[in-house]
């Protein structure tokens, strides 16, 4: 499937290129938001005063001298992982095992039944728990089995799962909730990488029990929350069935990685056209023509969050490996450049908007991470 976007066509590169700019991107990381204890990292660089964020079910009621929330920690797991992945280089490993794991182990929160990851360290009190955040956890860890053969990252990314699950429930037909505390809506971003999971462990284990869970989470949300006219997903469905109708990026990525993973898994056309369909629709929804510097016309990401991308383009990489089709990774790639160019600050650190135009006095952890993971994975 071709689609005439209007750019050059798909420019290869050497292979460490993209490697090199994920290492240092990991590098000014570490450099700059290490909190200097607990192997914990800082919200943003610098250290805003107050820090509060605004992307919690309910009011951010953390004061103090503060870390990162559980969120943006989960993001540097993920970058890391996928440095280990595309370069097999132990000192990954060694990095996720002294210093990103046990960091996140502050987080864990075994006293609430099933036990997880809250969204704040253990040391601050009870905080709330979400079951998107856990799934993203799920997930590296599942990758690091995979990596590895450690039995005890599957154990955690099953036992994992036991919380992840335990917000289904037969509302509204079936989904999971977002927030264990406030139980208000059914979110794309809890259900479709949840479905992402499943597929993952039933191929690490060969059980069908974990193929047919993904499935029916993938039937509730494409049935639920998928917009008939685009084939995009909207954010959520509200317990009195209002369907709040934004989109981000990573809801539309999750359900194409899904889609993606069941035609690898099945070899149902079906499932590939789907993930084909969300592909080319997600481009024409989430991008704008733009010329870069260099006068080169390309299509640019709006300002859509560096992470949300990321996310995104766990799907296009998956979909790639199965129809071959590289100009999405080539759209990509004109991005990355564009923000390796022009974006990235004296401090090689990286603000949202990815004209360039607009820089964010306090750099969030979150975003610098996501982009280290795609450049480790586009370097493959």
């Amino acid at each position: 499937m071709v689609v005439a976007l209007g750019f050059s066509g798909f420019q290869a590169k050497p292979k460490n290129d993209d490697l090199t700019r994920a290492k240092l991107t990991l590098k000014q990381i570490f450099r700059f938001y290490d909190a200097g204890h607990d192997n914990l990292l800082n919200e943003t660089y610098p250290v805003k005063p107050g820090n509060k964020v605004s992307y919690l079910a309910g009011y951010d009621t953390i004061t103090g001298q503060r870390v990162a929330y559980l969120w943006p920690a989960s993001g540097v797991f993920s970058g890391v992982n996928a440095l280990l992945n595309e370069t097999g280089d132990k000192q990954y490993l060694q990095m996720l095992e002294k210093k990103i794991l046990p960091g996140l182990e502050q987080y864990y929160d075994s006293l609430r039944k099933p036990a997880c990851y809250q969204s704040y360290v253990i040391p601050a009190g009870k905080s709330d728990r979400y079951y998107d955040d856990n799934i993203w956890l799920a997930l590296d860890f599942c990758d690091l089995y995979t990596q590895t053969r450690k039995p005890e990252y599957l154990e955690k990314s099953v036992k994992i799962w036991q919380f992840v699950i335990s917000g289904w429930d037969d509302k509204l037909g079936g989904g999971i909730y977002w927030c264990e505390q406030k139980k208000q809506s059914k979110n794309t971003c809890s259900n479709a990488p949840a479905s992402v999971l499943a597929f993952k462990l039933f191929e690490a284990t060969r059980d069908s029990s974990w193929f047919n869970r993904g499935l029916r989470i993938y039937n509730w949300t494409k049935t639920s929350l998928q917009d008939s006219t685009d084939y995009l997903y909207f954010d959520n469905k509200s317990l009195a069935g209002r369907i709040d109708k934004k989109k981000y990026t990573y809801n539309s990525g999750q359900m194409l990685q899904s889609a993606a993973m069941l035609y690898r898994l099945t070899g149902n056309k079906t499932y590939l056209e789907e993930a084909q369909h969300i592909a080319k629709s997600a481009i024409d929804y989430f991008t704008e023509y733009f010329t870069t510097a260099e006068g080169k016309k390309i299509r640019l990401f709006k300002n859509t969050g560096n992470w949300f991308n990321a996310i995104l383009f766990r799907g296009y990489a998956e979909l790639y490996r199965l129809d071959g089709n590289n100009q999405y990774l080539a759209i990509f790639r004109d991005n990355m450049d564009q923000l390796w160019n022009h974006v990235r600050n004296k401090d090689g650190l990286f603000s949202k908007d990815w004209k360039g135009e607009k820089e964010d006095e306090y750099k969030a952890l979150l975003d610098q991470a996501g982009l280290a993971e795609i450049w480790a994975v586009l370097g493959r």
